[in-house]
């Protein structure tokens, strides 16, 4: 299963303390039991979360694991998170989310149903399984360079490696 969280700041002129933030939170992450990886992104696509992380998870159980509870979310960052963008899915679809490298892309499109007109892009269609259900399903695909704009497609550039955790390294 792939979980994604998706924010953005309302004092931008602090995105550089929160990125830095952000890594180590990754770190965290990936200490904890059925977390497979993790990875960060950022677009500059109008309408869409300035910033997304996705991870790689053995299930929604995951979620009620206390050492879980105990690490998750946005720490000291949370009010300073704009509500506007924050969303929080866990999708099915694929057994772990894909590795994007520095000089690729990830595409991100939202829809109620598979969208054809996308279909030349190679979208992987994942179903939206829990936490927001921000949207029903979400089309992601790792493409070698941003493909012409197109209306609801976001593309997420990789702000960080992808990250394993330290047993699986």
């Amino acid at each position: 299963m792939i979980f994604m969280s998706q924010s953005g700041l309302i004092e931008t002129a602090r995105t550089p303390e929160w990125d830095a933030w952000y890594i180590e939170h990754l770190r965290i992450m990936l200490t904890v039991p059925g977390i497979y990886s993790a990875q960060r992104f950022k677009t500059d696509s109008a309408g869409y979360s300035p910033s997304l992380a996705m991870y790689g998870i053995a299930g929604p159980e995951v979620f009620d694991d206390p050492y879980y509870l105990s690490v998750r979310g946005m720490g000291e960052w949370l009010p300073l998170i704009d509500r506007h963008y924050y969303r929080r899915n866990l999708f099915s679809g694929l057994e772990r989310a894909p590795a994007v490298g520095s000089g690729a892309v990830l595409l991100v499109a939202d829809r109620e149903r598979e969208d054809a007109a996308l279909a030349d892009l190679g979208l992987t269609w994942l179903a939206c399984a829990g936490i927001d259900r921000s949207t029903a399903l979400r089309g992601i695909a790792v493409a070698a360079q941003p493909p012409a704009a197109r209306s609801g497609l976001a593309v997420y550039r990789p702000v960080t490696d992808y990250m394993l955790p330290a047993a699986a390294r």
